[in-house]
């Protein structure tokens, strides 16, 4: 026990499998003190075959909550010790069905006794205990069953590292990340135009003398991202040469640096950001809908791959 007093909270799933073998053990040992030829881990299949009729491996699977492979190694075990029996279905031979046989039948009378005392042990248990374990496996059930523990581990190892990100100004030392972020992406998918090759290889002259603004993302002091803004008429700015590399995809940092950007817009005095996509990238389509971004049609744009407008009205 000493372990997990150490480990702590994260080895939560190793000390329920600890939990888990330690009630099975006892379970066997339950069985044999009522003289019944049954292992602890059919139990589930077995309840589910207890009505009489027969049924398939999926549905007996769904019932329980266990995978296929699981319940068709226990059936097989069962099968074998004669307390069940698999037979071809008759409207599909290649789909068997599972029904329990005699000895099973005779096993689940003979098991009625021994599970009213193991019910009665269980809720003097729970009432010796101070906290539910049956209503906290469900709700633990139920939230998982909302999100898995991959997602959540997933939202906190991103949490983790966008608080590693900064988003800085851009300056002429960054202008060889500004321009390879975004060939990479562009040449990816696409082939660069004249006017990637003018903002990226001049992006003073193009992008910040001309009223723009370009930041970057920094991730643990390298450059992983990068995002600007091009000055338009009417008050408006575009979002434009968004873009985030391979390895640092996943941690938000398009989320980021979009929002710093339209924070910035908004200091400016712009009333709105105009962008241009494709809907091939359909993660950086779904990151301007979250980030407020309308599709709009009808404006000219000097760029082949583009297929869709955005905007954004503050």
């Amino acid at each position: 026990m000493n372990i997990y007093n150490t480990v702590g909270k994260m080895a939560i799933g190793s000390r329920l499998r600890r939990l888990s073998e330690l009630m099975m053990d006892q379970a066997g040992e339950i069985y044999a003190l009522y003289g019944i030829e049954l292992q602890a881990k059919w139990f589930p299949v077995v309840y589910a075959l207890s009505g009489g009729a027969e049924k398939s491996i999926t549905q007996i699977a769904q019932e329980i909550g266990h995978s296929h492979p699981s319940v068709s190694t226990i059936v097989k075990e069962m099968v074998k010790q004669k307390i069940a029996k698999e037979s071809p279905g008759k409207e599909d031979a290649r789909k068997n069905f599972v029904k329990l046989t005699a000895k099973g039948l005779a096993i689940k009378e003979s098991a009625k006794i021994q599970f009213e005392d193991v019910n009665s042990a269980v809720e003097n248990m729970l009432g010796e205990s101070q906290y539910n374990l049956w209503k906290a496996i469900e709700e633990w059930e139920f939230l998982l069953g909302q999100k898995s523990m991959l997602k959540r581990v997933e939202e906190e190892k991103k949490l983790r590292e966008s608080k590693a990100v900064e988003i800085v100004p851009y300056n002429d030392s960054y202008q060889q990340a500004f321009k390879k972020l975004n060939q990479d992406w562009i040449t990816t998918y696409f082939k660069m135009e004249e006017a990637d090759f003018n903002s990226l290889d001049h992006p003073k002259e193009y992008i910040l003398d001309k009223g723009g603004f370009i930041f970057i993302a920094l991730y643990q002091g390298s450059p992983i991202g990068t995002c600007s803004l091009i000055k338009m008429e009417n008050n408006t700015f575009e979002l434009a040469k968004m873009a985030v590399s391979d390895e640092a995809k996943g941690k938000g940092i398009g989320f980021m640096l979009g929002n710093a950007l339209i924070q910035k817009a908004k200091e400016e005095g712009a009333k709105g950001l105009y962008l241009e996509s494709n809907t091939i990238l359909k993660p950086a389509i779904n990151l301007y809908h979250k980030l407020g971004f309308k599709k709009i049609t009808g404006i000219p744009s000097p760029y082949e791959r583009c297929n869709i407008q955005m905007e954004l009205i503050f």
